[in-house]
C-alpha cells in the first residue's frame, strides 16, 4: 500500500482503524488454531475409545439404568423403634447422642 498518497486526515483514519484491524484478525487466527487443537485432541481420545470430554472430566457421569432401591434400616433408637437409620449418609441425632452417652454402634443394630 502507498502511503504516499494519502493526506493527514485519510493517515489518521487509517491509523484509528489498524488497532481494531489486527485485534480482530488475532481473534480470528486464534480461534481456527483453537479449533484446529481441539479437533487433534478429539481424534487422539478417539483412537483410545474415549471422547475429549470423558478425558477433560467434562462429561456428566451416565445415570444408572434404574432408581435406587431403598436400604433396610440397620440401627433403631432403643427409647423409639419407630426411629431408624440405615447406616448411610449423616447420623441422626439420636444416634451421636447414644454415643456421646458412651452406647456402641452395635448396641443400636436390629438383630
Amino acid at each position: 500500500m502507498d502511503l504516499t498518497n494519502l493526506n493527514v486526515d485519510q493517515l489518521k483514519d487509517l491509523l484509528k482503524k489498524i488497532p481494531g484491524e489486527i485485534k480482530r484478525r488475532t481473534e480470528e487466527a486464534t480461534s481456527a488454531a483453537r479449533e484446529a487443537a481441539i479437533e487433534k485432541l478429539k481424534q487422539i481420545a478417539r483412537e483410545h475409545g474415549y471422547s475429549l470430554e470423558e478425558l477433560a472430566g467434562t462429561k456428566k457421569a451416565r445415570k444408572s439404568s434404574g432408581a435406587r432401591k431403598p436400604v433396610a434400616p440397620k440401627y433403631a433408637n432403643p427409647t423409639n423403634p419407630s426411629e431408624t437409620w440405615t447406616g448411610r449418609g449423616r447420623k441422626p441425632l439420636w444416634v451421636q447422642a447414644a454415643l456421646n452417652q458412651g452406647k456402641s454402634l452395635e448396641s443400636l443394630s436390629i438383630r
